[in-house]
């Protein structure tokens, strides 16, 4: 099914084919029907499916501007956040429809000002409660609550937030529900918040035919570093995301390359928002070649052209190995998948392998160059100055 087909505003659609969209994903084709019906709709989606236009488009056609808040859409992460607020803001502003962020990390006035006038309002549960707690939001025009990546909301703890956030919302409303897997406790929310909901799911959120999955057994820790400079420098013909198990790591393996010449940077938890979206955009815009980054990126952010992702420390349980690894192989395009073992990780890995879906092969070993790893980027200018 193509775009134009869907009974829905023109200039959505124009905007949708300039932006090189043509046939519709699994996701949308089987979700804009039934949200423009005003069904309630769980949808399960592999990453890079096209979910945000796929409950975007659909509101966006449904809403009239200047009726107040109309939309609440609830997202785990600031990122997250940001993101799904610019796709509503680039697809809205042709209608005069307003879409806005709240998160924490950054001034609450501006977002008072701003809740004043907005139609859809994108949010991290958190914040969104700092605003009921202030009386700066109204939720008596809410008529569409979308959870999305609800899964990963469960997995950080926000439940109880979301919970308390949906009880303001009025219950005559259309609930929309996203996220990549569907345990138990997500069908828990379901059945208590959904009225008669239509249920999509579409194949595993990673799509395996297109991700090559290797792992390299290094014999000493100390060579780690040196083999992801090699296959980052060597072997990794696009973007990459590195992923390590700490904020200090992430910071230690970008400076660590940076040294080396390669145009890394990182991101975490740790860092001010402005400099977490700094760093996103220079990878997006392709100003850096590499994203060191924690798991706060492992999850619904929408980064184009990544070619290989390395995990730098390997993840504990096969679920958030696929988190990671689905920021490559995305739409349909072939990707890399590179973990770098080191004996402390095999009780890991071992997880990790125990899903029978996941194929996962040893690599032979590269020559590569030994190169020093510093705690502190103190030690390695020191180090080349008396060089």
């Amino acid at each position: 099914m193509r775009f134009e087909e869907l009974n829905i505003n023109k200039g959505l659609l124009k905007k949708a084919k300039d932006d090189g969209f043509e046939g519709l994903t699994a996701i949308q084709e089987r979700c804009i029907p039934h949200i423009l019906r005003g069904r309630d709709v769980v949808g399960q989606a592999e990453t890079g499916s096209g979910k945000t236009l796929a409950f975007g488009l659909p509101i966006l056609d449904m809403l009239t501007p200047g009726k107040g808040i109309q939309v609440i859409l609830l997202t785990p992460t600031r990122e997250l956040c940001v993101q799904v607020t610019s796709v509503f803001r680039d697809y809205g502003k042709m209608l005069g429809i307003k879409a806005i962020s709240v998160y924490g990390g950054v001034g609450i006035e501006p977002q008072i000002n701003n809740l004043r006038s907005a139609d859809i309002v994108v949010g991290t549960p958190g914040r969104i409660l700092d605003h009921i707690g202030r009386a700066t939001i109204d939720f008596r025009n809410v008529k569409i609550l979308v959870l999305d990546e609800t899964d990963k909301m469960f997995e950080m703890g926000f439940i109880d937030d979301v919970e308390r956030i949906i009880s303001y919302v009025p219950k005559d409303r259309q609930t929309l529900m996203f996220s990549a897997t569907v345990f138990n406790e997500v069908l828990g929310i379901m059945k208590k918040h959904l009225r008669d909901p239509v249920v999509i799911m579409t194949k595993s959120y990673v799509d395996t035919t297109k991700l090559r999955q290797v792992y390299y057994d290094i014999y000493n820790r100390n060579a780690k570093f040196s083999l992801l400079a090699h296959l980052v420098k060597n072997a990794t013909p696009g973007l990459a995301i590195v992923f390590c198990a700490t904020r200090i790591e992430s910071d230690l393996v970008a400076n660590n390359l940076k040294q080396h010449g390669i145009n890394a940077l990182a991101i975490h938890g740790g860092m001010t928002q402005d400099k977490r979206e700094r760093s996103l955009d220079s990878l997006k815009n392709e100003k850096i070649d590499v994203l060191v980054a924690t798991d706060v990126a492992a999850r619904g952010l929408d980064i184009k052209n990544v070619s290989h992702v390395y995990n730098y420390d390997v993840p504990k349980t096969a679920k958030e190995y696929l988190h990671r690894v689905g920021r490559t192989a995305r739409a349909g395009e072939k990707g890399d998948a590179v973990t770098l073992l080191t004996q402390r990780d095999h009780d890991n890995f071992r997880r990790i392998l125990s899903d029978q879906n996941l194929d996962i092969e040893k690599a032979p070993m590269p020559h590569f160059r030994k190169l020093p790893f510093f705690r502190d980027v103190e030690s390695y200018q020191r180090r080349y100055r008396r060089s």
